[in-house]
């Protein structure tokens, strides 16, 4: 048990003190929820990382140069499913964007659970932009379930197209070093995110900008305005602030000897 769960040991549920607490946390949150769905109250910090991904495609387009985006190595429907989602969040962005801007994109993906909704995002970008049948399915490879075998796939991808930008949002473990050292080494410019601790060093080191862990988790609030997902780190933001808060309380008034 860590040390924040440790002051609570002895509320449960059924305590007067708890059900208050957790009905006005509630009602806080699904406030501030509604609050910026409609728009108000809803200014988000800046993250240069996003600020990236935005410019690269406008890049792309100015360049004639394609956009390369890397899901990881996780799956869907398994441990790493929200890091994938996540990244699958940029790829809809970027895709809509790309599409609307005549910029070529492909993607790599390493579990085959990934591959048919990396499709399906890249279509839906392509269709929302009104350009259907510029869609191409062969744009998204299925590499290998492998961590070594899906970097080389995408170490490869690297040298052989003159890329404008590569963005690698999702699961990653150490073979992240050695994209990104090849992305570095070809001076393209790179963005990369992802909540692995072991793997953030890297992704510091070798790209241009940086998801930090749960960053990666905002990118339907910054990319693409999104009001729900807006109203959810809202949400998240009060309610980290709500336990902070409720552990201070805890531990003055144990040290008072009143609890």
């Amino acid at each position: 048990m860590n040390a924040v769960s440790s002051l609570f040991t002895g509320w449960t549920i059924t305590d007067p003190t708890a059900l208050v607490v957790l009905l006005a946390s509630l009602v806080l949150l699904i406030a501030l929820a509604a609050r910026a769905r409609a728009g108000h109250g809803a200014k988000l910090r800046r993250i240069p990382a996003f600020d990236a991904i935005k410019q690269a495609v406008g890049q792309a387009a100015e360049l004639g140069r394609p956009l390369h985006v890397a899901l990881g190595v996780g799956g869907i429907g398994k441990q790493a499913t929200l890091e994938t989602l996540a990244g699958v969040e940029v790829l809809e962005y970027l895709a809509y964007q790309a599409a609307l801007c005549d910029a070529p994109l492909s993607v790599s993906v390493a579990d085959p659970t990934v591959l048919p909704t990396a499709q399906e995002t890249l279509y839906r970008g392509y269709e929302q932009a009104g350009y259907p049948d510029e869609y191409d399915s062969r744009r998204v490879q299925l590499l290998a379930p492998d961590n070594v075998a899906y970097a080389a796939g995408v170490m490869t991808t690297l040298h052989q197209q003159n890329l404008a930008a590569n963005v690698m949002v999702g699961t990653f473990g150490d073979e992240f070093l050695l994209m990104g050292e090849t992305g570095a080494r070809r001076g393209i410019p790179q963005i990369g995110g992802t909540t692995n601790p072991q793997t953030l060093p890297f992704v510091y080191a070798s790209t241009d900008h940086a998801l930090l862990g749960e960053e990666i988790f905002a990118a339907g609030a910054y990319l693409r305005q999104d009001r729900n997902h807006v109203g959810g780190l809202m949400a998240a933001d009060v309610a980290r602030l709500g336990i902070l808060g409720a552990a201070i309380v805890v531990i003055i008034l144990r040290t008072l000897g009143i609890l």
